[in-house]
């Protein structure tokens, strides 16, 4: 059993408490991954590259393609090649020759994969608006702007970070 939290209130200034939060949603999204990845016969890295396909190709650079998978998931060349066969033998994806640079290979997230993938995790999905409709607009909009914030902050410091690692090399 669950202990009873804090009055949220009272955590609005404590860094801890937001790390404790978030720590949290972090197992539980892990755990459903986990649970799909088991059900579905997967590893958890394709779990996470079917949503890196799917968030990519809803990007404003178009198609995911397995180099940008690959810096993405900070994968070896290797690695995202054995992951992108697993799912190409699975039926989750489809590797697709671009029509205008035969060289280019698009990811495409097969819809029958999907549709399944939306069912497994319709419950998420249904969780997510329930605690959605708890708040007005302007409280999502303030939380829709600290979740990007903290994301872009997070990728940033990513990205120093493997610049930092890349130059020792």
């Amino acid at each position: 059993m669950q202990a009873s939290s804090p009055d949220p209130s009272e955590q609005a200034d404590d860094l801890f408490a937001y790390a404790v939060q978030l720590r949290t949603l972090n197992r539980e999204l892990n755990r459903s991954a986990s649970d799909f990845a088991h059900a579905h016969g997967l590893h958890a890295t394709d779990v996470h590259a079917l949503a890196a396909i799917m968030d990519l190709s809803a990007g404003p650079d178009g198609p995911a393609t397995p180099s940008r998978l690959r810096e993405e998931l900070r994968l070896t060349s290797g690695a995202v090649t054995a992951c992108l066969d697993r799912l190409e033998r699975s039926g989750q994806v489809s590797r697709v020759r671009d029509s205008a640079d035969r060289r280019v290979v698009h990811l495409v997230y097969n819809p029958e994969a999907r549709a399944l993938a939306r069912r497994y995790f319709g419950p998420l999905a249904r969780a997510t608006e329930s605690a959605r409709g708890r708040f007005d607009g302007e409280q999502l909009t303030t939380i829709a702007t600290f979740l990007r914030t903290l994301n872009a902050a997070l990728a940033a410091g990513h990205a120093a970070g493997h610049e930092t690692r890349d130059a020792r090399s």
